[in-house]
Parts: structure tokens; C-alpha cells; sequence
């Protein structure tokens, strides 16, 4: 599997705001976030990209911010993760037949990444998504993730539109499911609730094992 390297060199917007942190903040991880889960995992769930002072932190997928808490809390609801998580890469949270990525690895500023960065970065997540053997569901944590997903599988955006709850049946046998990003803004906004990020989760976690 190709992954990008500490000192990534593709986005120069991106290599700048990661020096900038690092010089800013020596000790956290500042560099491009590897995926979390097993290879052999059925389900792919997909994010936007760190946080500054979440995986950009911690180095771990949505490890160290609020949308964390919303995600593991309820992937263990589901049997999809076991263990306490505790805002910490070393800490005892596993993930079971589950894997968490991200459609853009390095952190970028307000959490903004631009299409060109969205598009150089999407030969990582094409590259995931075709090695993982066992691959057979993938969850799209907003609309910029769900294009993602489509553009690395090699389907036009139009294939199939964004919608929270929708699910999309995809070349080479994958479903697609769609949620709100599980963010602080959408849950303080109530444009997700907690019930409507389980209901997405669970319909996730039926069809892994279909």
C-alpha cells in the first residue's frame, strides 16, 4: 500500500501549515495521518482530514478532538471497536473488522482543504480501498469524503449524490452508506444528532456482516 511519508512534499499549502505547527508545537505529530484499523477490516470509514489539535496531535485518526468521542463511542455501541478510548494513540481502543481513514492524510488550514489538494491526495485512498482484500462497506463522513471514495474507486461524482443516510451500491460489489460529519459544528447545530449518527452506524455495522 502507498502511503505518504512524514515530509510528504505534494501540497505546498500543506507542507507549509505542517512546518509552521511544527515549529509551533514540537511535540505533537505534524505529518500526514496513517489509517487505523486492521487490513483485513470489511468496513472503510472515511474522513475529511486531522484536525489541527486532534490526529494532527495525536497522529491518530479522529483521536484528541470531539468528533472522536461521537465515532468510537458509538462504533463500540455496534461491535465495531472494543476497549477505552481515552483521546490518546496508546491508549486500549481497537478496532474490529473497521478501519478509519481519511480522504486528505496532512491537516490543513480551518480545516479547509482545497479541491487540487483533495484531488493530489486522492491517490492514497485509491490505493487503500484497492489493497484492503476484505473490503466490503465504506462509510463517507460528508459529502467531500463520499466524492472522494467515488473518484478513488474510479466512478464519476455524479454516479451517486451525497446524502445523509443514503446508501449506494458501488463497483466491485461495495456499499456505499453517507453520514453528516460527525464534528462538533454539526452535532452544536443540530444538523446531527447522536440518534441520526447511530442509525447511519448501524446500518453500516448489519452490512458488514450480510
Amino acid at each position: 500500500m502507498i502511503l505518504p511519508d512524514r515530509d510528504c512534499p505534494l501540497c505546498k499549502r500543506l507542507v507549509d501549515f505542517r512546518l509552521a505547527a511544527r515549529a509551533k508545537f514540537p511535540d505533537w505529530h505534524n505529518a500526514p495521518v496513517q489509517p487505523f484499523g486492521p487490513d483485513d477490516a470489511r468496513l472503510l470509514i472515511v474522513g475529511l482530514a486531522p484536525g489541527l489539535q486532534g490526529a494532527n496531535r495525536t497522529g491518530r485518526p479522529f483521536t484528541g478532538d470531539y468528533a472522536g468521542n461521537l465515532l468510537y463511542a458509538t462504533l463500540k455501541e455496534f461491535g465495531l471497536a472494543r476497549g477505552e478510548y481515552e483521546e490518546r494513540p496508546d491508549d486500549s481502543l481497537q478496532l474490529v473488522n473497521c478501519r478509519i481513514s481519511n480522504a486528505v492524510k496532512c491537516v490543513p488550514p480551518e480545516n479547509k482543504p482545497t479541491p487540487e489538494e483533495i484531488r493530489v491526495c486522492n491517490r492514497f485512498l485509491a490505493e487503500e480501498m484497492a489493497s484492503l482484500p476484505k473490503l466490503k462497506v465504506i462509510l463517507a463522513l460528508g459529502s467531500i469524503a463520499h466524492d472522494a471514495v467515488l473518484v478513488g474507486l474510479g466512478q464519476r461524482k455524479s454516479t451517486a449524490r451525497f446524502a445523509h443516510g443514503a446508501r449506494h451500491q458501488l463497483p466491485r460489489g461495495l456499499v456505499l452508506y453517507d453520514s453528516y460529519h460527525c464534528s462538533r459544528y454539526n452535532t452544536n447545530t443540530g444538523r446531527l444528532t447522536t440518534q441520526m449518527f447511530r442509525d447511519v452506524v448501524s446500518q453500516a455495522a448489519r452490512a458488514v456482516h450480510e
